[in-house]
């Protein structure tokens, strides 16, 4: 039996997840959508199969109407919290957008209260689901060339004019926008725990973002991998991949690897190199994935309920992405380097 969904936030980014991938995951059925906004409910009628009196305005109502398992939220931040902590107390387990949560405090907190109702609650971290990067993990895990050592990731695009003046108001946009990704695949791929950061964020002269558009950090794992990372959303450099272009050294060689290309809806741009000592570069064989990306997080979720398990991208497991993510920020705009050990997670 499929899992039965509600959705919870058609604006936008939610209208895009209604058209082109709830569709497209056949371990879910759509049952219900919530909107407060009636013109953003009347254009997700346009996109999605369900009829007009399965749109709702509050997730109570929707709850009270049909038989469901599950809410998607893909509602803005500030309503992430209120509403996965509302279907959660209403029995429900949730898969959300990220950025998950607006503070460790409250993203701890969620991760409690899905633990205590027995509830899956999974955020949706969408660049693991591409074979570049399981295959990059893969090969980390398995120590066919030793323990990394020395990681560079790249993250370059020049959105500098075309870009939503939404996009463009955001608080640090580079780094919760986007960086948040690539911090969770550091933690993934490499299989370790950030222990320091150092992080320094600007606006370029040319920029048109309000809060800053680039940065460079310089982060240390636990198990002793050193990542440089530099992300742009103005550089007028040719643009990578959204994953970025990723290079790491290893005991016995390296490996170069980039993942998810202008088509979310296949993998043709991934890649991984692999160049073991004294060797040439030989392409590394990616795996076939049933979904990718966000229908991939879809996909993870549904069997996360239905075989009873944790997803790799749980609430908890999330916990330390966002850890990153705010520690870079703090780094930023204090001038300071930040550690992790007095974090609670």
């Amino acid at each position: 039996m499929p899992i039965r969904l509600i959705h919870a936030g058609l604006g936008g980014w939610g209208r895009n997840w209604a058209g082109y991938v709830i569709k497209t995951v056949k371990e879910v059925e759509l049952v219900a959508a919530v909107e407060i906004d009636p013109a953003s409910a009347k254009l997700a009628q346009k996109v999605s199969s369900l009829p007009a009196n399965r749109y709702f305005t509050s997730l109570e109502e929707a709850c009270n109407s049909v038989d469901a398992d599950a809410v998607l939220v893909t509602a803005p931040l500030p309503a992430h919290m209120p509403l996965t902590l509302e279907a959660l107390r209403l029995g429900k387990h949730v898969l959300c957008e990220k950025p998950f949560a607006p503070s460790l405090t409250e993203a701890r907190e969620a991760a409690e209260v899905a633990e205590a109702q027995q509830r899956v609650l999974m955020v949706s971290q969408n660049y693991r689901f591409y074979p570049a990067v399981q295959a990059a993990a893969d090969l980390i895990r398995t120590r066919e060339l030793g323990a990394p050592g020395f990681v560079t990731l790249d993250f370059r695009r020049n959105v500098n004019t075309t870009t939503s003046e939404r996009h463009r108001n955001l608080w640090h946009p580079l780094l919760t926008d986007m960086s948040i990704h690539h911090f969770d695949m550091m933690r993934m791929v490499l299989g370790q725990e950030p222990t320091e950061i150092t992080c320094h964020a600007w606006n370029p002269p040319w920029s048109t973002f309000r809060d800053p558009a680039s940065a460079v950090a310089t982060i240390l794992f636990d198990g002793g991998a050193v990542v440089s990372y530099r992300g742009s959303w103005v550089s007028p450099q040719p643009q990578t991949t959204w994953g970025g272009d990723w290079i790491m050294e290893c005991a016995e060689g390296a490996v170069a690897w980039t993942s998810r290309g202008g088509n979310i809806l296949d993998a043709s741009h991934d890649r991984v190199m692999v160049t073991p000592l004294g060797e040439s570069a030989e392409p590394l064989a990616l795996p076939k994935l049933p979904y990718l990306g966000r229908a991939g997080s879809l996909h993870a979720f549904a069997r996360a309920i239905t075989d009873g398990v944790e997803p790799s991208c749980s609430a908890r497991d999330n916990l330390g992405s966002l850890a990153l993510m705010y520690a870079a920020i703090e780094s930023a705009e204090t001038g300071q380097p930040v550690s992790f050990a007095s974090m609670s997670l």
